[in-house]
């Protein structure tokens, strides 16, 4: 994404406080516009089907709908609308079921400001972003019988299968031709999809797995 575009945001959340503090502090960068605010489930999803914003800071407890069915009806009416669930718990059920219903990250709200906005940076550009707690929780949630790396994208069975030749960040970015930074971003994925800590580890258990040759 060039610095040029501008991406314009919606804040969802029925703490007054959470939203100014919000606001005043997304001023600071040039690139983000807020464009509205709602206090509530039912009144984001009529605002984003007015302005349409490119981003939506979701809060999960709400009266009334709450950011959950919230999420699923916004992504329903305005599918070109990611939603960030921006709350403060990150309970198995609560993570599976907001990303099921079309969230794209999941992010606590003692977030760090420079992650807060690498994640909205990167919502606008389609790609995802979780806490550790939230991609913990998935770990969890998801503990029973499963093939390893059947969650994989085509992308990241790519950027494996030349971790399994060896290549460092550097040379598979080179190779497929992404920025290093994106290579990065598919590495941690791929640990945490495979619930591994270690690049040894990720390629040990996809060659044991026959996710990448092993020749």
């Amino acid at each position: 994404m060039t610095d040029a575009r501008e991406i314009r945001l919606m804040i969802v959340d029925d703490h007054v406080v959470v939203r100014s503090g919000l606001s005043a502090f997304l001023l600071a960068f040039d690139d983000l516009k807020l464009v509205g605010e709602a206090s509530n489930g039912e009144e984001s999803v009529r605002l984003c089907r007015q302005i349409k914003p490119d981003v939506v800071l979701m809060d999960l407890v709400m009266p009334g709908m709450d950011g959950i069915a919230a999420t699923k009806a916004i992504k329903e009416s305005c599918p070109d609308t990611q939603v960030i669930a921006l709350t403060s718990f990150a309970e198995d059920e609560r993570v599976q079921a907001v990303l099921k219903a079309g969230a794209i990250g999941y992010l606590l709200k003692n977030v760090s400001a420079q992650d807060l906005i690498a994640a909205i940076r990167n919502a606008a550009a389609g790609q995802p972003t979780l806490s550790t707690e939230a991609a913990r929780a998935l770990i969890h949630a998801s503990a029973g019988p499963r093939v390893p790396g059947m969650d994989l994208t085509e992308r990241e069975r790519e950027v494996l299968a030349l971790m399994a030749k060896g290549l460092n960040n550097s040379q598979i970015a080179q190779q497929l031709v992404i920025s290093t930074s994106t290579t990065k971003f598919h590495v941690s994925n791929i640990l945490t999809k495979l619930g591994v800590s270690t690049r040894t580890e990720a390629v040990a258990l996809a060659v044991r797995n026959h996710l990448v040759d092993s020749d």
